[in-house]
């Protein structure tokens, strides 16, 4: 943490995997949405769909703009050792999203209904994405660092 505080280019880095993983949540909420609430997939299975097509744009992304300096590597090698940090944020999302999604619900049924906000917003909807927002969170500062210094760890 101290090298990304201190260090330039690793601030840069760091911004472009936000603005990459932005890019990336952009995919991940609208596969969810899509398949949650067109498809009526169960939210738990819609986001790990949409999870793993935010993970194939952001490798595709960090690979070509944030870690494009990284060139040791085979590109094989780099999206597996990508893809399993991952799945290791895959396994702090899912738990994360399984319980905090009724406690949110909860949260947002009682802002609605009893600090009088519109009650023609659809709760549900809102509270879901709020918990993926607050896992994509949780989840961005595992992956950075995990890809740092494991995936992307060639470059300089």
């Amino acid at each position: 943490m101290t090298t990304l505080l201190s260090n330039p280019r690793e601030r840069t880095r760091f911004f472009r995997f936000t603005i990459v993983g932005t890019l990336g949540a952009i995919v991940d909420f609208g596969v969810r949405n899509l398949l949650v609430n067109v498809f009526a997939f169960p939210s738990v299975l819609a986001a790990t769909i949409s999870f793993i097509a935010a993970v194939l744009s952001n490798f595709t992304w960090n690979s070509l703009w944030t870690f494009p300096d990284s060139r040791s590597k085979p590109q094989i090698r780099l999206f597996g050792e990508f893809l399993i940090v991952s799945s290791v944020g895959l396994l702090i999302r899912i738990p994360t999203l399984a319980i905090l999604e009724p406690i949110i619900y909860r949260f947002t049924y009682y802002i609605t209904v009893y600090v009088g906000i519109d009650s023609n917003i659809p709760i549900k909807l809102v509270s879901d994405n709020i918990t993926l927002a607050i896992s994509i969170v949780i989840v961005l500062f595992w992956n950075f660092f995990a890809n740092r210094y494991w995936t992307y760890s060639d470059v300089k």
